[in-house]
């Protein structure tokens, strides 16, 4: 009695102190005074994510999903630079139908770090990759072959994608077997680079209004984000409140 107290003790808590609707309300009407971090572990957990990205990485993509409007609201695509980039660290989700469509590497560009990202940036010739969210737009023909033009939607994070160029693409770099003899893939100038395997499947999944959000272990993003911040404390408080029930 006292466990099931306690959880709908903090259901009422979350009432009215964050928005959930969109595509979570969707998938579960009868919880929706129940927060966004709640009703987040519980698909992270059933979705078996843990292998491919990050709680926070997903959490923050979910938030994100929440208050971004879009032409595409059930497919979400999240980069996790919190892992190396030997690792399976891309992964496209269809949040609605509870699906990994697909996972992959992803190269992040040559000045942001070796194996791992770490360094990042919204400046031209920086050859970094940049953090946010993003807008995925139609696809071109380009120097890299098939190529999926990204708007970056966080000013002074990524706002300059499009004037510098930053595209999902596909890159003989990015292979498998890079990492493999080299002990991390090869580096972009910032793009988010595929490899050429799974460049057009994964562009034609994700083109045209879908939301992308890359991710890393770094505050000062938290603290830029307009799209984040202000409700970072709230999501940290749910989360915990639900450790502790169970």
């Amino acid at each position: 009695m006292r466990r099931i107290f306690l959880y709908l003790f903090f259901i009422v808590l979350s009432v009215g102190s964050i928005s959930t609707g969109g595509v979570l309300r969707a998938l579960s009407p009868e919880t929706g005074s129940t927060s966004v971090a709640v009703m987040g572990r519980q698909l992270y957990e059933e979705m078996r994510l843990d292998q491919w990205v990050c709680f926070d990485a997903f959490m923050q993509g979910l938030r994100g999903s929440e208050k971004i409007d879009r032409k595409n609201k059930d497919i979400l695509t999240l980069i996790d630079f919190s892992k190396p980039s030997t690792a399976e660290r891309m992964v496209v989700l269809d949040i609605r139908q509870k699906r990994i469509l697909y996972t992959s590497l992803v190269s992040h560009g040559k000045n942001s770090g070796g194996n791992y990202a770490t360094s990042f940036s919204n400046e031209n010739g920086s050859h970094k990759s940049s953090l946010g969210f993003y807008l995925t737009e139609n696809t071109y023909q380009g120097r890299n072959g098939y190529s999926l033009i990204l708007n970056g939607l966080e000013k002074g994070i990524n706002d300059l994608a499009k004037q510098r160029a930053i595209v999902i693409h596909g890159a003989s770099y990015s292979d498998p077997s890079v990492a493999a003899s080299s002990g991390r893939l090869g580096r972009s100038f910032g793009c988010p680079a595929l490899p050429v395997s799974v460049s057009k499947p994964i562009i034609n999944t994700i083109k045209n209004g879908t939301l992308l959000f890359i991710y890393a272990n770094d505050k000062n993003y938290l603290t830029q984000s307009s799209i984040l911040s202000t409700q970072q404390e709230n999501d940290i408080f749910h989360e915990k409140s639900y450790r502790k029930v169970l």
